[in-house]
Formats: C-alpha cells, sequence, structure tokens
C-alpha cells in the first residue's frame, strides 16, 4: 500500500481529532485544528493511506528562521512502520523550502530515539518552563 505525504493537505477536523485521541491515548477532543494550523503554522503534513488520516504532524514557527515540530502523531497499527520519519522529513523539507534555518522539536523521554535516531535532530541545550 502507498503512503502518500502532503505538506499542507487537507484534512477533516475530525479525522485529526480522532486520529490525536487514539495516538496520544486521551477521550476525542472537539479541537479545530484547521482553525489553529491556518493561525499559528508554517504548516503541516498529513499521512494518507487508502483515503484515511494515519499520520500528522504540526510545523509552528516564529514568522522567522526557526521552525518547531508539534503534534506528531501515527495511528497505532502504522506506528514503528517508518511513517513518523517520513513525516517529520516531509516537514523539514516545508520548513526548508521556506528558508528557515532551524528546526526545533521538544518530546517526552520515550520518544528519545525516535527523534534523535530516526529523524536525525541532535542534542542541545534548551531550557523551559512549565506554565
Amino acid at each position: 500500500m502507498t503512503i502518500k505525504y502532503e505538506w499542507r493537505g487537507d484534512f477533516d477536523n475530525t479525522a485529526l481529532n480522532a486520529l490525536h485521541a487514539e495516538g496520544f491515548g486521551h477521550p476525542v477532543p472537539q479541537t479545530d485544528w484547521r482553525k489553529r494550523v491556518e493561525r499559528h503554522s508554517l504548516g503541516w503534513v498529513c499521512a494518507w493511506e487508502d483515503g484515511s488520516l494515519i499520520g500528522f504532524v504540526n510545523v509552528a514557527w516564529d514568522g522567522g528562521v526557526h521552525a518547531f515540530i508539534l503534534d506528531t502523531v501515527v495511528a497505532q497499527q502504522r506506528q514503528r512502520s517508518g511513517v513518523g520519519g517520513a513525516l517529520v522529513a516531509a516537514a523539514a523539507q516545508g520548513a526548508r523550502a521556506a528558508k528557515c534555518h532551524w528546526l526545533h522539536v521538544d518530546f517526552e523521554e520515550h520518544l528519545r530515539s525516535f527523534y534523535f535516531d530516526a529523524c536525525g535532530f541532535e542534542e542541545t541545550t534548551a531550557g523551559l518552563i512549565a506554565l
């Protein structure tokens, strides 16, 4: 089966809310993702298989040279199959095409090998304030 990756792909809020709930293990929200990404994002990548949304990553930015990976999610049946890495690679390509110089990500410890090994991020010193 062929997986199609789309930069700034068209998606349905219902499908993305269901994917997000499945991927992050929470109840299905009623988030207006379309409004959110159109207002705050440089772009996003959708992964499609047989017409179904199986992956998504959001690329927020500062309006300049910094882009930020958020909400990377892959359907459970396609996890550990390369879909997540391909999503991040497409996100990096989109950010590069927009003339960004840096792509940032933060993550929980259990995702360390995914972002460093599978996606090629490098460890840096960073700071965080929990709000």
